[in-house]
């Protein structure tokens, strides 16, 4: 008995959901996408604890938010919530520059370690900058194939954008570009390494002998 009561529902729910669904297919719209950058600050820190005399460190903090806009469609059964726009944040916010202690500030060394992790900071940048196209059109993609959902509650509508924004991060594309942004941070970071050799530096010793 217990079994034809299931199947009874079923039936019964899948038919209504799937024309839900269907109701809701003409409200899907053509997202607008706009994509801003952060404005980015550089703080100079020298932490107590003795670093790599010949090194200093740069910690960078990226943002990537995204913040949707919803289109709610009251129909016959309850609402059809689409996505109508993206306004997407990607980059970087803030540089956190350390400096072993034992370099005085606005001393050769000093500066010379401030220059190196500067070009650290440029390189982050123009990742990002070399990115925006290719992040453009990956936020697009994945707000373009994100379907309107269907709810019968208005209680339920600000699930439903969760459940968009959700969707929009775990499109396959917006991942990918995102890994190559990684990926790219490394490799150019490993090229700024690889071109100074650390002949500022090596002056300011010089002078101080």
């Amino acid at each position: 008995m217990k079994f034809i009561k299931i199947l009874y529902l079923l039936v019964c729910v899948f038919p209504i959901a799937a024309r839900a669904y269907d109701d809701c297919l003409p409200y899907k719209l053509t997202p607008k996408i706009t994509l801003d950058v952060p404005e980015w600050s550089k703080e100079v820190v020298q932490p107590l604890q003795h670093m790599d005399l010949l090194h200093g460190n740069v910690l960078a903090t990226l943002v990537d938010n995204y913040d949707i806009v919803a289109d709610i469609t009251n129909i016959e059964d309850g609402y059809c919530v689409s996505l109508k726009s993206v306004d997407a944040t990607v980059g970087y916010s803030n540089f956190l520059v350390q400096i072993d202690i034992r370099h005085m500030p606005e001393s050769c060394t000093y500066n010379a370690i401030l220059s190196h992790e500067d070009q650290h900071i440029r390189a982050y940048l123009s990742v990002i900058d070399d990115f925006t196209p290719e992040l453009m059109n990956a936020v697009y993609t994945a707000a373009d194939s994100i379907t309107p959902i269907f709810v019968q509650n208005a209680s339920d509508i600000d699930a439903a954008i969760t459940e968009l924004n959700a969707e929009l991060q775990a499109h396959p594309d917006l991942i990918l570009v995102k890994q190559k942004i990684k990926a790219a941070e490394e490799i150019r970071n490993k090229r700024v390494d690889q071109h100074d050799h650390g002949q500022s530096l090596q002056k300011c010793f010089i002078q101080n002998q």
